[in-house]
């Protein structure tokens, strides 16, 4: 049989070792949610205002759609074809004979508006060759806020 020593392992204890108490973290805590309370509704609290932004950014992906189906087609699709002329070769009213195959939308599908509802689409419309319309957050003409109804022709 072997023979084992057994060692001692010394651990000397520093005083004032490094670290954290208790009331530093909890000040810490404090700070960061203070902050997060301040900082994260001006940051976030501006949801109305994102979904007027992507209205305006969506119309200006269909008002490119509609340039590429007046050029391949010579005019744009009518009120009756609607934005669906887009993802769909019209079968009623104006021929789209050189209607391009897949479509002018990217994935095929026309977007709703931010508040999950259809755009309005008028060919001709009453403020340029067309006109696209979102209602706003309810949903009816006119309103105020995010009530208002955001238009191809205002926005940039």
């Amino acid at each position: 049989m072997k023979d084992y020593k057994v060692c001692k392992a010394s651990h000397s204890v520093k005083t004032g070792a490094e670290g954290f108490t208790l009331i530093e973290l909890l000040v810490v805590l404090v700070i960061i949610g203070i902050l997060a309370g301040y900082v994260g509704p001006r940051i976030m609290g501006h949801p109305d205002d994102a979904k007027r932004t992507m209205a305006g950014a969506q119309m200006g992906s269909l008002e490119t759609a509609l340039e590429s189906y007046r050029l391949d087609n010579g005019s744009y699709p009518s009120t009756e074809q609607g934005l669906q002329a887009l993802i769909e070769a019209p079968t009623s009213g104006k021929s789209a004979s050189k209607w391009r195959e897949g479509g002018y939308m990217k994935k095929r599908k026309v977007p709703a508006d931010p508040w999950g509802r259809a755009y309005v689409y008028l060919s001709p419309g009453t403020h340029s060759d067309f006109d696209i319309i979102s209602y706003g957050a309810d949903g009816e003409s006119g309103g105020e806020g995010a009530d208002a109804d955001i238009n191809n022709w205002e926005t940039e």
